[in-house]
């Protein structure tokens, strides 16, 4: 007999399955119009200058979160 008070089992997804399941990204969010002339924020990509300056040092997880908060923002702008 099951326990009716039992927690089901979630099974969680290994790093390398959520990774497979990230969408396909260019390794750089740059577009090659970098400014940061009046803030923080690049005016071409949408990184701050600490992220423009971590980039290669980011694990893909941190990346990931880049990319939707300047995807979200409308970037990267080619103009």
């Amino acid at each position: 007999m099951s326990d009716p008070h039992a927690k089901p089992v979630v099974a969680v997804p290994t790093l390398s399955e959520q990774m497979a399941a990230l969408p396909e990204r260019p390794d750089t969010p740059c577009v090659a119009v970098c400014s940061t002339t009046f803030d923080d924020v690049c005016r071409g990509c949408g990184r701050t200058y600490i992220e423009v300056a971590r980039w290669v040092a980011m694990s893909a997880e941190e990346k990931e979160v880049v990319w939707r908060r300047i995807l979200a923002e409308g970037y990267p702008r080619r103009n």
